[in-house]
């Protein structure tokens, strides 16, 4: 009854100390870079988008409705008109239909453009966590440039990439892979941020690894390619939490 205490056991020793603590398993990123569409997921500006177009085609008595909207959302404009143009034979050509809408973007955002969710805190944690950031757009560089001053965070990206220019636009890869190779970062390390369907094709094709982030336009649209589907920027740290191994 009452048996005698045992005496609490110390820590085995090993080579004259205390054993110490296992090691800590490394932490290993998923991705070194993140890519950023501009439209619809830095800023919420492709309504100003769509009213510059519905504007520009009332002139010629042609309707612009949200379903050819949605169809075209994601490609660069001067893609988008050729297609308006043959469609409904519009006088002018779609080289002049750009540089007019051009104009008429980059004089829109000048008066400012809302800043998404998680604007500019996300790109700006990421940046200071080490990824390599950049924005890859089928907007023009005018354009690209005005929206990045206006919301304040053009620092944050050290490399933008316009579709213009490039041999295709969006859903083709070009743009994807011409932001990695600037950043120096292999493609399947890249994470893409898009919000168009076009945009998540484009991202996949690049053989990267994509999160959708619908806006008000493209909730509709199907985004079934892309690997996450999230509400917000805000949601990007569960996609980027790094892993133990």
């Amino acid at each position: 009854m009452g048996g005698a205490r045992r005496a609490p056991q110390t820590p085995r020793r090993f080579g004259g100390g205390v054993n110490p603590p296992p090691p800590r398993l490394p932490v290993v990123r998923a991705f070194d870079a993140v890519i950023f569409d501009m439209d619809g997921v830095l800023a919420d500006s492709e309504p100003m988008h769509r009213e510059i177009t519905r504007a520009m085609l009332a002139a010629y008595g042609v309707a612009h409705p949200d379903e050819v909207e949605e169809e075209l959302v994601g490609f660069r404009d001067l893609d988008m008109f050729r297609v308006l143009c043959e469609r409904h034979r519009l006088p002018d050509d779609a080289e002049t239909l750009t540089e007019r809408r051009t104009a008429l973007t980059v004089a829109r955002i000048t008066q400012g453009v809302p800043a998404l969710p998680g604007i500019p805190d996300v790109p700006a944690r990421l940046a200071a966590e080490g990824y390599r950031l950049a924005v890859a757009s089928s907007s023009c560089p005018e354009i690209i440039e005005a929206t990045l001053a206006v919301l304040g965070i053009a620092p944050l990206f050290p490399v933008t990439v316009s579709a213009v220019g490039l041999a295709r636009g969006k859903p083709a890869p070009d743009v994807f892979l011409e932001a990695a190779r600037r950043l120096s970062v292999t493609p399947t390390r890249c994470l893409v941020i898009e919000d168009s369907r076009h945009g998540v094709l484009a991202a996949k094709a690049a053989g990267m690894r994509c999160a959708a982030i619908p806006c008000g336009l493209t909730l509709n649209l199907d985004l079934t390619p892309a690997d996450w589907r999230l509400n917000s920027l805000l949601e990007l740290v569960r996609v980027l939490e790094p892993e133990e191994t």
